[in-house]
């Protein structure tokens, strides 16, 4: 995986639920083959920013742009083949291998009336290889554990080939070895310069693993930057409204 990352550009951007401004004024910029970590509170507007910027969600105000095209612009079919979005973790209504469930990835590029072609089968098992789940194939994805699904639902992802890697919270209800697994997973396809963006509550791990961290707090961006810089005592406190010496790997 060696293509270039996205890169991604909001400007004002705002999202209104009724009377309810979710987001207001935010404006972001994302390098291409950058990992970024939003981080805050709930409620804080994470995922509402995330819908925004892979088109699930229209905003009311502002603008979004992937490598400089404003995202209106980009169709459906070219967006499917360009961002690739990790699902939480989801159940499904009947038994499907592995390689099954990372195929899914295929579908935005899979010829309509043939399917699947030898490229996507390649890209299955690339997929595959690359995540570290060889041993898995073959195995119905309901019966592993949470941990091993996730890597499932990256593979799937991976496999699709999008330029820009979406994750919301992809590490939750996992024990702490598989977090540690799926994040440096993440920090290595960073690497091969895939642009990847994710929302994580787990400050510490936050911090570790992603470069550069976004603090939001009631739909406005309150800091950006190193993560030392962004989770500071005084943030954590006033954010968070917790005592910082309740993240000591932060105080």
């Amino acid at each position: 995986m060696s293509e270039r990352g996205l890169t991604i550009d909001t400007e004002g951007l705002g999202l209104t639920y009724g009377r309810r401004e979710v987001l207001s004024g935010v404006d972001l910029h994302v390098e291409p083959g950058e990992r970024l970590c939003l981080v805050g509170p709930n409620g804080a507007g994470k995922s509402s920013l995330l819908r925004c910027l892979t088109g699930l969600v229209e905003p009311s105000a502002g603008s979004v742009a992937l490598d400089g095209i404003p995202l209106v612009d980009i169709g459906r079919a070219d967006l499917a083949r360009s961002i690739s979005v990790v699902p939480g973790q989801v159940e499904l209504p009947f038994a499907m291998r592995v390689e099954e469930v990372v195929a899914l990835g295929r579908i935005p590029h899979e010829h309509p009336f043939t399917g699947a072609r030898d490229e996507d089968r390649a890209a299955v098992d690339a997929a595959i290889a690359r995540v570290g789940i060889v041993a898995l194939r073959g195995r119905d994805v309901g019966q592993l554990s949470l941990g091993e699904r996730q890597l499932v639902l990256v593979a799937m992802a991976v496999a699709q080939g999008g330029r820009l890697l979406v994750l919301d919270e992809p590490t939750v209800h996992l024990d702490l070895r598989h977090q540690v697994e799926v994040l440096s997973l993440l920090a290595r396809l960073s690497s091969d310069g895939l642009t990847v963006l994710a929302v994580l509550h787990d400050l510490p791990l936050a911090a570790h693993f992603f470069e550069r961290l976004v603090l939001l707090d009631e739909g406005r961006v309150v800091a950006e930057g190193r993560p030392r810089d962004v989770l500071t005592p005084r943030r954590i406190r006033d954010v968070y409204e917790v005592d910082p010496r309740f993240v000591p790997s932060l105080a």
